[in-house]
């Protein structure tokens, strides 16, 4: 019978599945962070058990960090408090920890990957609901409760029920300046923030296939802001090239076994999907949000729908998100004055970001009134940009880079956009209070914050560059 991707890892790692019920799914590796799993380290010890499999969980925190003195103690607080029951938690029960300050530190979804934890073929979980960004290397990775890392733990496994299938293909060539991001901020518009719910999505087609490892993330991140319940891409020579020679990839015979298996892991002709979308590549210009939800995204060249536009039903949540954001139905996007912008998070916070950046940035200045918080996902991806050259590149355009973090993705440490202040961030969400209490919040692609950063108010990347390239992240 041909299976889709999905089904072939899923079905490898069911344990039991019980009738009429969940599936008891093995788990290959745990990510853990300081927010979500004090609970369920106190459960162990409530229960008296021990972590089964120790060195199956890695720790990094990452979402309360301030990203800035980061050799000296955190003045929060409960951030400290946090950050010091991690640390305890991981040296009681064995786990490996990448604690502030060690070079191997940084944003967990950035963390795995860049060390070669995350491989194809693997089960994933967090205490995150970015998760889905392992999905990128063709694993089943998702997000998970405080109660479901207690029994990931335990037992190293994990009660889910089986989601269905969902494929999307996008074929063609992208357009100037439009990068992963666009192709996912596009999607959730077209989809809705609700069009991916119960379903595990493949992304297939040669605009996916084109695309680097990190860009690849980029989209597999944002899959879960449609509802999903994860996305993933079957693994090829472009994935092979970015696991080899990590430090915990497969070594030797190893790693000749490994591509042997991986080679396997695609969805067979003939497989079905609970539901298939196919878009075209030309039609996805750089895109911008205009609400409160990633949904609520347009190409930067149009305008913000009128009230007409809307279905009935959605009404009286899209009139809350114009007065929420200060804007009206039918305005131009372009044009519009921004006061911060923020590049970054477990989306956009990558080597290749920062590169796509510098590279946009590079002899120009950065707008006065801006304030700009760029942030490395990870220790490694800030010594990568000062090696390369990309600090000196931020500091002659008016930059400064801070130290590693989720940063100003969410309100938890101290990078928080003030109330009424307009933000373009690279960041997944733009919630009501996303960034801070009144923060507005206008997502975009890294290229899309460059350009905004330079000139103070929306503006289309592709009229301040000569490239005729999509963009590479």
């Amino acid at each position: 019978m041909a299976k889709t991707l999905f089904d072939k890892i899923w079905d490898a790692h069911a344990v039991t599945d019980i009738e009429g019920g969940p599936t008891q799914l093995y788990i290959d590796r745990q990510f853990a962070h300081e927010v979500t799993s004090p609970q369920a380290f106190n459960g162990l010890r409530e229960r008296g058990l021990e972590v089964l499999r120790p060195s199956k969980t890695t720790a990094t925190p990452d979402h309360n960090i301030p990203t800035w003195d980061q050799d000296k103690p955190i003045a929060d607080p409960i951030s400290k408090f946090q950050v010091e029951t991690l640390t305890k938690n991981c040296n009681e029960f064995g786990i490996t920890l990448y604690g502030l300050g060690n070079n191997k530190n940084g944003i967990v979804h950035v963390v795995g990957p860049e060390n070669g934890y995350t491989l194809p073929g693997m089960t994933i979980v967090c205490g995150d609901s970015h998760t889905s960004t392992h999905g990128a290397f063709g694993t089943i990775a998702f997000g998970i409760g405080t109660s479901e890392v207690e029994m990931v733990l335990a037992s190293q496994c994990i009660l889910q029920p089986r989601p269905k299938t969902m494929l999307i293909n996008i074929d063609g060539e992208l357009g100037k300046a439009v990068s992963a991001k666009d192709i996912i901020l596009y999607v959730i518009s077209q989809l809705s923030t609700g069009g991916g719910t119960g379903h595990f999505v493949e992304f297939a087609g040669s605009a996916i296939t084109a695309l680097s490892m990190e860009a690849r993330m980029t989209l597999c991140n944002m899959s879960i802001e449609m509802g999903a319940r994860g996305g993933l891409i079957a693994p090829d020579q472009t994935t092979f090239d970015y696991i080899e020679g990590r430090e915990f990839a497969p070594k030797g015979d190893d790693w000749d076994k490994a591509i042997a298996y991986w080679k396997t892991l695609k969805t067979d002709d003939g497989a079905k999907f609970d539901k298939v979308f196919n878009f075209n590549a030309k039609d996805i210009e750089p895109m911008i949000t205009y609400g409160t939800n990633p949904g609520m995204g347009v190409g930067i060249s149009g305008s913000i729908p009128t009230l007409d536009e809307i279905d009935k039903a959605s009404q009286a949540t899209f009139k809350q998100s114009m007065d929420y954001m200060g804007f009206q139905p039918g305005d131009k996007m372009i044009g519009k004055k921004i006061d911060y912008v923020f590049v970054g998070s477990c989306t956009n916070g990558r080597i290749e970001d920062l590169r796509t950046f510098c590279d946009f940035i590079k002899g120009k200045k950065k707008a006065d009134h801006v304030t700009a918080w760029i942030v490395p996902g990870s220790r490694q991806v800030e010594k990568q940009a000062r090696e390369e050259g990309l600090i000196k590149i931020m500091t002659d355009a008016g930059f400064v880079m801070r130290q590693p973090g989720c940063s100003a993705c969410l309100a938890m440490n101290d990078d928080k956009i003030p109330a009424g202040k307009y933000s373009v961030s690279t960041s997944n969400r733009n919630f009501e209070g996303r960034q801070g209490p009144g923060a507005r919040t206008l997502l975009a692609s890294v290229l899309t914050a460059a350009a905004a950063a330079i000139t103070g108010e929306v503006t289309d990347p592709r009229t301040m560059t000569e490239s005729p390239e999509p963009a590479l992240v």
